[in-house]
């Protein structure tokens, strides 16, 4: 019986083109009509049995799917002959939509592939099945052979050596960072861990813990990840082979001359931006290169469009290259020494437009690109919304350069500028968010590999933490919130839930997926998926415990400090409260313990890995481009580059430029620079890390001027470069310090310090007491503060060596101390300021 009406189903994978030659050789055998269809599986279905239909129906991104299937399916029906009137994308069940158009159309034969890859037309493998048992009409099945698929682009051959040693570097890093880190719990714990070393005291070890794991540690990760995705989804060896290897090998100079350094006392002491100038230089030349190969690997790219992850490594890319640049501005005195070229308030802005900006785009924009990347690899499905993820990343890398005042609330910074600072931290929440969705949503449809793989927990565990820091970032951002967890735990469990969380578990699950592809076997296929099993509930448990007891010591730190009793006298001493916080910090001991555990079974793991045998690498599936506006974007590069840049810079400039112009950074009537002596005492808190655990910034809180003095203003810290404001008290605040204690009560503390506070877990620092200063580059210092605006006479400059050498340096930090607030115990306010 000849056949009058064909009707062909399609997945609009490359495979459809052997079933639609099948149905069109059917028609013309037979005389017959042609029409095509393809079937979209709803949203609502792809939630592992949860009704969800009265939550997304009707959402844009069906509609969005809808109208992408159709023009996919009119352009693909052409090519064999079907008209855009007989071409039906359909929402719904595959075998009962097909059976409907098929009752509907009176088709009396169905052609239909036997099974179908999960793309926008999403035609399961039982589909043909239930098809052939439900219908009147006939059925011909068609048995696709994916070997003779189309291949739109050649596989080239990949630049992967760079990218194994960075992902081997990343573990490396990762276990040296974190076992720092781990000694650093330990030595707030436990103070006599410590022991008397100056090479191994809290101050110093503190900034290589947080180099070490987030430009070691987490550079490493990302540059691998930056390296691999470029090439595969650009279809292209890297610009220059030998441009990447110095990428590597000058990032891991930069790494050891950090290890090197930092232990010495080496350190500019600005929050993850402690290396001296040279090395700066240094990170400058490296990081030019990644730009160079990145970007260049994009221009020579084998297809047109620039996929979302290459948006977020170059936004990383330009963002650091800005912040990294202006932020480390800076007279030389020495190899050794520099001189901000900021100073007081101006020095802080900079500081943490800086500061929390490397979060931005160091430790959220880059790691967002390891993310929509290694999630849909990972889950096999493509990213949930390809139009969420465009507002995501625009409105990300616009708004978070805004939001650094956060940090400095309740300083003498202008009131103007920590607003903003806050109105934009809240105003953040929506794009951190949207792509949490976006992330965890790409799961859609493989919910049940949560249950069997291991990878896909790493990836969506450090997604939900992503979210939880980027909700409570801005919560505690409110100046109201503020007043209480700024400088406590508190501020510690936030970083640490994002840190190991969101960056350490999103890195680890985007090495286990890639390791074993760079030793030649497939995705995820490492030497034990029990060991990864392992190392997941170790990461989880381990972190759990850690942001939970710093939270605790936060709210604990934070109501004991502002306490006050019935008569309006503060409640606690200082000391109370850190007595009160070692429960915490034993717990934070145990939380890091178990964590680091985690990395060394990782990195057995990834040991044994690269020892077993070799397996054949799974190709990669390109994914497609949307036709969006956006697009204009996307495959011009030059534009890109441009755009991210104005949006990286815009706000930086808004912020910081009006304070170098503010009446309020004018020096005070009554500060007076350093004498050659406190200067180098300066130097040495500098050196020792001392603003790791002490603030020099008493806030316009009713609390803080009870319990330290006169609040802060800019015009004292005109001449402070670097400023020492700190983030963290540790210990108390030690801005009005200064002849609140003899010579001889400093001495002892410095010498020991449970010998005059019995709860104190500040390290002992002896060597301070033998060390003697020569003054040979006291006058340079001065000097170059000089060439900043320090007003220095020639006199002070020529007496300085004399001033300062066979002085022990004990003596020269402690007449540091003792100036410290000395100055405004005479300073009339001009107008006054709000306090809580």
């Amino acid at each position: 019986m000849p056949y009058k009406k064909v009707l062909v189903a399609v997945d609009l994978t490359e495979e459809a083109e052997e079933v639609l030659t099948a149905a069109k050789n059917a028609a013309s055998d037979n005389n017959a009509t042609l029409s095509a269809c393809s079937i979209i599986r709803p949203l609502a279905r792809t939630y592992g049995g949860l009704d969800m239909a009265n939550v997304v129906s009707g959402m844009p991104f069906e509609e969005e799917m809808r109208t992408q299937a159709n023009g996919k399916l009119i352009k693909l029906g052409e090519e064999f002959g079907i008209k855009s009137s007989d071409a039906y994308v359909r929402m719904g069940s595959p075998a009962a939509e097909i059976r409907a158009l098929a009752e509907e159309l009176e088709a009396d034969l169905i052609v239909i592939g036997t099974h179908g890859r999960q793309g926008l037309g999403l035609l399961l493998g039982s589909t043909a099945n239930a098809v052939l048992h439900g219908v009147g009409c006939d059925v011909l099945v068609v048995k696709i052979h994916p070997e003779d698929a189309h291949v739109t682009v050649e596989e080239p051959t990949y630049d992967l050596g760079v990218v194994r040693y960075f992902a081997i570097a990343t573990i490396v890093w990762g276990i040296v960072g974190m076992g720092v880190g781990l000694l650093l719990a330990g030595q707030l714990a436990w103070p006599a861990l410590n022991f008397d070393i100056a090479y191994l005291s809290y101050g110093r070890l503190r900034p290589l813990h947080t180099n070490a794991v987030i430009f070691a540690f987490g550079g490493s990760a990302l540059m691998a990840s930056a390296f691999y995705v470029v090439q595969r989804t650009c279809y292209t060896p890297l610009l220059s082979r030998g441009l990447a290897w110095f990428v590597f090998w000058g990032w891991q100079l930069v790494i050891l001359s950090a290890a090197i350094t930092l232990p010495l006392g080496i350190t500019t002491s600005k929050e993850y931006a402690e290396l001296e100038w040279p090395i700066d230089i240094l990170i400058t030349l490296v990081w030019v290169a990644f730009a160079i190969s990145f970007f260049g690997t994009i221009a020579k790219r084998k297809v047109e469009h620039i996929y979302v992850a290459n948006w977020f490594f170059g936004a990383l890319i330009i963002g650091v290259a800005i912040l990294h640049i202006f932020n480390s501005l800076a007279i030389p005195v020495s190899m050794t020494k520099s001189y901000s070229i900021y100073s007081g308030s101006v020095d802080a802005m900079v500081q943490w437009w800086y500061g929390h900006n490397a979060v931005g785009f160091f430790l959220t924009a880059g790691f967002l690109g390891i993310m929509y990347y290694f999630v849909p690899k990972q889950a096999g499905r493509p990213v949930y919304s390809y139009r969420l993820s465009i507002v995501h990343f625009w409105a990300l890398i616009a708004i978070y350069v805004w939001a650094g005042p956060h940090h400095l609330h309740y300083t003498s910074l202008p009131d103007w500028a920590q607003s903003l600072g806050m109105a934009m931290s809240l105003v953040l929440l929506a794009p951190s968010w949207g792509g949490m969705i976006n992330g965890i949503m790409t799961l859609s449809g493989a919910w049940d590999k949560l249950r069997t793989d291991p990878i896909i927990k790493f990836l969506i565990v450090s997604i939900s933490f992503y979210g939880m820091s980027t909700f409570e970032g801005p919560m505690m951002s409110i100046k109201t919130i503020n007043a209480l967890s700024h400088n406590t735990d508190w501020t510690i469990g936030h970083v640490h839930s994002g840190a190991l969380g969101w960056v350490a578990m999103v890195s680890m699950g985007a090495m286990y997926h890639l390791i074993p592809i760079l030793f030649g076997r497939k995705a995820g296929e490492m030497y034990s998926i029990k060991l990864i099993n392992l190392h997941f509930w170790l990461a989880t448990l381990g972190t759990v415990i850690y942001i939970a007891s710093m939270w605790v010591n936060g709210l604990l730190q934070g109501l004991m400090w502002r306490a006050t009793s019935i008569d309006g006298t503060l409640t606690y001493s200082f000391a109370e409260a850190v007595e009160a916080s070692y429960p915490g910090y034993y717990a934070r001991f145990v939380g890091g313990a178990i964590f680091f555990i985690g990395m060394c079974v990782m990195a057995f793991n990834v040991y044994m890995t690269t020892q077993g045998k070799t397996r054949d690498e799974t190709d990669q599936q390109q994914q497609e481009a949307r036709d969006m506006k956006h697009e204009k974007i996307e495959t011009r590069v030059g534009l890109l580059i441009g755009l991210t840049l104005f949006a990286v810079s815009v706000g930086g400039m808004i912020e910081i430029f009006p304070l170098v112009f503010d009446g309020s950074t004018k020096p005070t009537d009554t500060v007076k620079p350093y004498s050659a002596l406190t200067l180098e005492g300066r130097d040495i808190y500098i050196r020792e890390g001392c603003v790791g655990c002490h603030t020099q910034m008493v806030r316009t809180l009713r609390s803080e001027t009870q319990r330290y003095g006169h609040y802060s203003v800019a015009g004292e810290d005109v001449y402070e470069r670097p400023f020492l404001w700190g983030s963290k008290r540790t210990g108390p605040d030690l801005a009005r310090v200064g002849g609140r204690y003899s010579d001889d009560w400093h001495a002892a503390h410095l010498a020991d310090p449970r010998s005059v506070v019995r709860v104190s877990n500040m390290p002992g620092y002896p060597w301070l007491f033998t060390n003697t200063l020569s003054g040979e580059d006291t006058a340079a210092k001065m000097r170059a503060l000089k060439a900043l605006g320090t007003p220095y006479t020639d006199a002070e400059i020529d007496g300085a060596q004399a001033a300062v050498a066979g002085r022990t340096e004990a003596q020269a930090l402690i007449a540091y101390l003792q100036t410290l607030g000395v100055d405004m115990r005479n300073y009339q306010a001009p107008a006054s300021t709000s306090g809580e």
